[in-house]
């Protein structure tokens, strides 16, 4: 139980430092404004690239990565499926919390196109590996998808297609 708990806390630090590198573009701050002068200043004289989904796919990688050394070193089935419930749990509450405390901020477009990006590929990784139906849509996942929709729906209006066909709704087009 002990080493349960210590491997997921080790797994949700890694979506927490990714959520802090998301909150250097939450609304007002001095990072966002600074970004957002710079790119637009920048984007009168040269193609400005948009920040690319390195911060989202590096994450997807390490948690797929983490789930086969898990599979690999752990011979205990009901195990293995305690430390993927308890993974994808905390995940999701980690997710549910930062975007609570941002309740009052409209997300700005990149944090909305990294959070969903982990938070699809999170879902479908973990079905993947056997996390169940119940487990899998829980309060906080409800809650997450939910945000997410409404401020897809929003950036849609607003940016046209700034999300780049990145989107909460399942596709068959969509990248594995």
């Amino acid at each position: 139980k002990e080493m349960i708990f210590s491997l997921t806390s080790k797994c949700t630090a890694v979506l927490e430092s990714v959520l802090s590198k998301l909150s250097r573009y939450d609304e007002g701050t001095f990072f966002s404004s600074i970004l957002s002068f710079t790119v637009k200043a920048a984007a009168k004289y040269v193609e400005v690239p948009k920040p690319g989904m390195d911060l989202a796919d590096t994450y997807i990688i390490f948690v797929r990565q983490n789930q086969d050394i898990v599979r690999d070193h752990i011979n205990d089935e009901v195990c293995i499926e305690k430390v993927f419930d308890q993974w994808y749990t905390s995940s999701m509450r980690t997710v549910c919390v930062w975007l609570t405390d941002r309740l009052d901020l409209q997300l700005h477009i990149y944090q909305l196109k990294v959070l969903i990006r982990i938070v699809k590929k999170t879902y479908r990784d973990f079905r993947l590996q056997g996390v169940l139906d119940g487990t899998l849509n829980n309060k906080n996942y409800e809650t997450v998808y939910n945000r997410l929709t409404v401020e897809e729906a929003t950036a849609a209006v607003k940016a046209g297609d700034g999300l780049q066909g990145i989107s909460m709704r399942d596709s068959d087009e969509e990248d594995s």
